[in-house]
């Protein structure tokens, strides 16, 4: 009933944001009496801000067409390199790179936003390396026969892209995918396994939410896991393919991080229709680009939803040494050589400061010289991993850390 719900409410406000883009446009056209009325730009702002908000809202595209580096524009190439029914893995590339240029896997979020979030990061490490990264599907589009996806199975895809791109190469994993990411390199580690990455860099991840908790932290562990499958999972209807599976729909996700921060979100918009006032189109089409993304989510398989919220926030199960991969516990002693970065914001309100710097204690038998640890400073969640201080302090560092440990990318060109 809950998907359906939404559904019929998508569709009455899909219609209502059609009229409303249509009456903007008439009301600002200049052939129109309207526009040279003091009410009409008010009406016709009102409007717009109504039709972006409530538009609806596919899959975005990476639209990398280019890079600059030094100064000289270089084409950039994506490419679709491996398919997989829960999510391919893309290769970025561009003629300005070396052969041996380090290969970077950017493990993208499962938690309601699609890859494409993570487009500034992508464009900026592309500058130097060649960018594998992981594009996870909705779940929703993903017939039920295939089978389930849960924490197991995104470990294994973790390494099954590893292994793809080879010997020497790096892992980056921005928020949630940091504990899958540093149990896949632990148990590659224990494995022998050649493909286990030269380096993880993880960016505000969940590692030990004990520490600084958050909002999200105390959601997680105010209700109980059935209180969440009963209450936020909901079953997906026969107009998607992957109808009959059991989901957390993107929508219940986008609507909590919403709430969390709902007067910002509102001044936010309330700006966006003043700068359209005053004809500051450039102003507000940049706050139109962010939530065109921000918007755009996706659903993330039940069985994948509640066992991350227990293993990760409920039982701290890495932390706690209990984390279980195939029915085996993930030694995180195993890894020895795979030098860790962790980066944190100071004013990080989703990831609190110190959950993502305990895998650096945890990671025990690493050399010290294998670990460094990055506080960006007034700086939030998505700062960590977009925008200015994302591409002027913070990627140099993991620039540094990469080029430090390429030791070992030497052993296969890039693929």
């Amino acid at each position: 009933m809950l998907y359906n719900a939404y559904e019929l409410q998508r569709s009455v406000f899909s219609g209502a944001a059609a009229w409303a883009s249509i009456t903007s446009e008439l009301l600002s056209n200049p052939a129109l009496p309207f526009g040279y009325t003091g009410v009409g730009p008010v009406m016709a702002s009102a409007l717009d801000v109504f039709a972006h908000a409530t538009a609806p809202r596919g899959k975005p595209a990476f639209d990398i067409k280019s890079v600059q580096v030094d100064g000289v524009s270089h084409r950039v190439s994506e490419a679709i390199v491996m398919h997989k029914p829960f999510g391919d893995l893309l290769r970025f590339s561009h003629d300005g790179l070396p052969e041996n240029a380090p290969r970077m896997l950017i493990v993208a979020p499962m938690s309601g936003h699609y890859a494409t979030l993570l487009r500034g990061t992508v464009a900026r490490m592309l500058e130097h390396s060649v960018v594998y990264i992981t594009d996870w599907a909705d779940a929703k589009m993903v017939p039920i026969e295939v089978g389930r996806f849960d924490l197991d199975d995104y470990i294994d895809y973790v390494i099954e892209f590893l292994e793809f791109i080879g010997p020497g190469a790096h892992a980056l994993a921005v928020c949630q995918p940091s504990v899958p990411t540093l149990a896949a390199t632990a148990v590659m580690a224990e494995q022998g396994n050649p493909c286990r990455p030269a380096t993880l860099t993880m960016m505000g991840g969940p590692i030990d939410t004990r520490e600084s908790p958050t909002t999200v932290n105390d959601v997680a562990m105010q209700r109980s896991i059935s209180w969440f499958e009963h209450t936020v999972v909901a079953t997906v209807p026969l107009t998607y393919p992957g109808a009959g599976r059991k989901v957390y729909p993107g929508f219940l996700q986008l609507a909590g991080f919403m709430s969390m921060n709902l007067t910002s979100h509102l001044m936010s918009h309330y700006a966006m229709f003043k700068h359209l006032v005053i004809g500051d189109e450039e102003s507000a089409d940049a706050t139109k680009a962010f939530y065109e993304e921000y918007r755009s989510v996706c659903d993330m398989t039940a069985e994948f939803y509640l066992q991350t919220v227990e293993t990760v926030f409920q039982l701290n199960s890495l932390p706690n040494g209990t984390f279980v991969h195939r029915g085996k516990v993930v030694d995180l002693g195993a890894i020895r050589d795979t030098a860790i970065l962790a980066i944190e914001g100071e004013r990080d309100d989703i990831s609190g400061l110190g959950q993502t710097k305990a895998a650096l204690t945890l990671a025990k038998n690493l050399d010290k010289a294998k670990k460094k640890y990055f506080m960006a400073p007034n700086v939030g969640h998505y700062g960590i991993f977009n925008g200015r201080k994302w591409r002027e302090e913070i990627a140099p560092v993991v620039d540094e850390w990469v080029a430090a440990h390429e030791g070992r990318a030497s052993l296969k060109a890039v693929a």
